[in-house]
This record gives C-alpha cells, structure tokens and sequence, in this order.
C-alpha cells in the first residue's frame, strides 16, 4: 500500500500533459461517459472513435436511446460485437427514463444497479461524470499497480479487484477523482502497455515501481490463462437472387442472440450437400462457386468457416420479408437496416458480386 502514497500529483501532472483528445472528453456528460466506457469494452480507442460519433449523433440523449427501436439500435452497434451490451444499455435506459425521469442517478449504488454496469463502469460514470470519489479499476489500472507493488497476485480474481479498488479510493483526491481515474487508465493504455516492452522512461511513477526496479515489468501482471476456445465447423451460403440476399434471424437466445446472419450449416458441407440444402429450401440454384476459408474468434469458441456463393432463381417467395427461416431482402437495404455480426464479414462482400 505505501507504494500509492503519493502517487496522485504524480499522476494528474504527468495525465495534463499527456492525455490523449478523446471525443468523449470534450463534454464529458453522464450519458457520454456511459456510451463510451460500453463500447471502450475490449476495444481499441481509434477503432470506437467513428462508433462512438455516429451513435451520439443519432441519439444524442438517453431518452433517444430508450426510444430507438432494438433492429436499429445493433445497426448502430454494429462492428463493435458483444450485442447484449446494446441491449442492456437500453434496458437500463429505459428504467432511467421510467424512474429517474431521464437523468442518470448520480449515487454510485443506483448507477451501479443498473443492467450493464458493473463497479468498472459505475466508477467511470460518477467519478468523471459527477466528481464522485469512486475508483474505475480496469486491466490497464490493474496491470499499473500489480507493477507499483511487484505483486504476483492473479488480477483476475475478484479479491484482487476489490483490494485495489480499495486502496485506489484511499489515495484517491477529493476535487480531480474522475482525472485521477483517468490517468492510471490512460497510463496503462499508452505507457505501462499490456504487450511488448513498457515505456517505464516516461512514466511518472517510475521511481516507485518494484517492478521496474527489479526488471521484472513484463512478468506482470499474472492472470490465469484462458481456457482452450471450442473449435466448430461451419459452412456459410451467401445465397443471392438478382438484386437480393438471404439473411435468416438467430434465436434469441445463445450466441449472437437475435442478430440477422448468413445462412449457415455445421460442418464443412461439399457442393453436393450445400445444393440439397438450397433446394431443401424450396429455392432453384443456377450455379455455385466455392469461396475462400475464414476463421472469426469468440470469447470461448472458435468458427473455421467455409462457404459457398449460390446464385437461385428468383421466385416470389425470394421477395417475402423478414419471417421463419431464410429471408430475402435487397442488397442496399441489408446495408441500412440489418445488423449483421462481424462473424460473417468475409463473406459479406461477396453481395456486391454478381453470379
């Protein structure tokens, strides 16, 4: 612990010259800050930019968020992946509409019963947001202090989590608490980096770190490692009729609930099996071409894809609308209205070809 002390005007002095210019910062509003820690979520800050922009852009205000109907909402989403937590953004948007006529509660114990929000982002919201002495410890702060002290403890265990968070509130100043959360956050994001060699020449906590005092920065943190993803076959059809294309919805619940995908088939089916399936169907395949491999990787389970490109004849039933089992909808309008997860984007493209 007396590692900490005293690291806070280390760290504000070194975060007001080097903060990075994130939108988000410009006006640092509850509901911003909310929308940008969801999709800050195990994804890159140059890559949720233009997500980020787009989404405040069309819905500015919770009440928008609450009101925007769900196909919309993952349109927006879409590219960011882990849909639910779309979902339960405007789940809790929703109740803070109902119960708190549309303003985020500022007590960290309701912002922290809402759906989505754990004490990472409960933390974020109030401390930046509100000024709130709350701490907002996320794997950049823990990789920092696991480095400061030279501890071996596994961060991925809760009472690790809860023990920094503890010590993080004790140190934490009264009148910058969401700066101060920020600059470990962004310490641990463009110095005390999580892959190759930290930059610890331009750290300001450099003279306190056990770990870099003893060499030992890239043995930490320690974290047990994840568990062997499932491997699953798949073979995926993009389907195509004239100016349209098959899409068919997921179950609502499982992986990728809900969402709109390509056709698709466990196991790597030959040309034979997938044509039995197209007419199966009660479509007329034309012709087939077989398209390159693709692999796309969830948290615990792995797609190896291959997949086919079927040109059928255009029959009415390629013209219905969204229903059971495959739908066929026009190409221009799958762009604008489906969401569709980035599981399937090698393949996506190939709509723009002609068969």
């Amino acid at each position: 612990m007396k590692e900490l002390q005293g690291i806070a005007p280390l760290l504000l002095d070194w975060y007001d010259g080097h903060a990075r210019i994130l939108p988000w910062r410009e006006n640092p509003t509850p509901y911003r800050v909310w929308v940008s820690e969801i999709m800050l979520q195990q994804t890159r800050v140059e890559a949720v930019k233009p997500y980020f922009e787009r989404f405040i852009r069309e819905l500015p205000a919770i009440e928008a968020l609450a009101a925007v109907p769900e196909d919309r909402l993952l349109k927006l989403w879409e590219g960011l992946g882990y849909y639910n937590r779309a979902r339960n953004m405007q789940r809790a948007a929703r109740i803070i509409v109902d119960e708190y006529s549309g303003k985020m509660p500022e007590k960290y114990e309701e912002v922290l019963k809402l759906p989505g929000i754990g004490s990472y982002t409960a933390g974020a919201i109030v401390s930046i947001a509100f000024g709130l002495r709350y701490p907002a410890v996320d794997g950049n702060v823990l990789r920092v202090l696991s480095r400061v002290e030279k501890n071996y403890d596994d961060i991925l265990k809760q009472t690790v989590r809860c023990r920094y968070e503890r010590q993080i509130q004790e140190v934490m100043p009264e009148d910058r608490a969401g700066d101060f959360n920020q600059s470990l956050i962004e310490l641990g994001a463009i110095t005390c980096v999580p892959k190759g060699i930290p930059r610890c020449e331009e750290c300001p906590l450099k003279a306190l770190c056990k770990a870099h005092r003893d060499g030992v920065e890239q043995d930490l943190p320690k974290k047990t490692p994840p568990k062997r993803r499932k491997i699953e076959d798949r073979t995926v059809l993009v389907l195509v009729s004239d100016n349209c294309a098959a899409l068919r919805r997921r179950p609502d619940k499982g992986l990728l609930a809900g969402l709109y995908e390509l056709p698709n088939l466990e196991g790597h089916l030959s040309s034979d099996e997938a044509l039995n399936y197209v007419k199966n169907q009660g479509l007329v395949p034309i012709r087939i071409q077989k398209l390159p491999e693709a692999r796309h990787i969830f948290s615990h389970i792995e797609w190896h894809m291959a997949g086919y490109a079927v040109k059928v004849e255009e029959t009415q039933d390629t013209k219905k609308e969204e229903g059971e089992g495959i739908f066929f909808v026009e190409k221009e309008q799958m762009e604008k209205m489906y969401s569709i997860p980035a599981a399937f984007d090698a393949y996506t493209r190939y709509f723009k070809q002609r068969y």
